[in-house]
């Protein structure tokens, strides 16, 4: 049982990181009926400003975080603006390319600016954690679950309880209808972009101290997040969450009692399952199209 509970805690932990991407796919979904590619990559840039600001200039970690966030916020706005904008009256496949070449983009800009050598962020807490019972909690996987719960409590705050989170929920549903209301529409899907690349950023500086900081690591994450997203109804805000920890609770399990070195399969094996026995998702519906 103690064994399950320390499973149970660090999966909640990693899944934590794949519900925050997966919002991301899922709110760029609902607002311009695409789906970004470069998600994973605003959590690597996250994590690679972490490093450049905490270890390489010495600012202190908390002014490096605000500096961070910040940083995100302007590259989600240049990214509407440079790979969504223009092509914003053609068909989904182009702006889907489109996202794939600013990933890659992305990669080759970091890899030539600070190599391929992983990097390493220390925690952001002096103790490691403690133990109840036979349980340790550790400092940065608190910090994640933490910030998890605050982030998805404030979201669901955001979009049911005020103005701007109402208007943003009409943009995704129908932007033609929006327009007609009234509401910036383009106004609508940059805040959409801006906030997706805050919450990949984030992620990225919660998951860099308790995994090597590289390049790859926004396609890893992504890859996961995706399949979160699929598993929990995709382009549904609560889909993403639960689709993320579970994902993230299998995973650890998996490779706790089956297997270390094949435990990125489990992800893909339960999206499979998915797939076959309810394609909709947790939280997706059926819709019918009349021929």
């Amino acid at each position: 049982m103690g064994i399950a509970l320390q499973l149970l805690f660090t999966g909640l932990g990693v899944g934590s990181i794949y519900a925050l991407v997966a919002l991301g796919f899922v709110l760029i979904y609902r607002a311009t009926n695409v789906v970004n590619f470069a998600q994973g990559d605003f959590a690597m840039l996250g994590a690679f400003a972490m490093v450049v600001l905490c270890i390489d200039i010495g600012i202190p970690y908390g002014v490096g975080i605000a500096i961070t966030i910040v940083a995100m916020a302007v590259i989600g706005a240049l990214f509407n603006l440079g790979v969504y904008y223009p092509l914003r009256h053609r068909s989904f496949l182009p702006v889907i390319i489109s996202t794939i070449g600013a990933s890659i983009l992305l990669e080759n800009g970091v890899l030539a600016a600070y190599g391929p050598r992983p990097q390493s962020l220390p925690g952001m807490f002096e103790t490691q954690g403690f133990s109840v019972g036979p349980v340790f909690f550790d400092s940065q996987y608190l910090l994640i679950v933490g910030v998890g719960i605050l982030l998805f409590g404030l979201q669901y705050l955001f979009f049911e309880h005020t103005i701007l989170g109402k208007k943003m929920q009409a943009t995704s549903q129908d932007k033609e209808m929006a327009s007609l209301l009234g509401i910036p529409v383009a106004t609508m899907i940059m805040l959409t972009f801006v906030y997706s690349a805050v919450l990949g950023g984030i992620a990225g500086i919660l998951v860099a101290p308790i995994l090597f900081v590289s390049v790859s690591m926004g396609s890893s994450i992504a890859l996961k997040a995706f399949a979160a997203s699929i598993i929990g109804g995709f382009g549904d805000v609560r889909g993403a969450i639960v689709g993320g920890l579970a994902l993230g609770v299998v995973e650890t399990f998996g490779a706790a009692y089956i297997s270390v070195p094949y435990k990125d399969a489990f992800a893909f094996l339960v999206l499979f399952f998915f797939l076959l026995v309810r394609p909709q998702g947790i939280f997706g519906e059926k819709i019918s199209e009349k021929a």
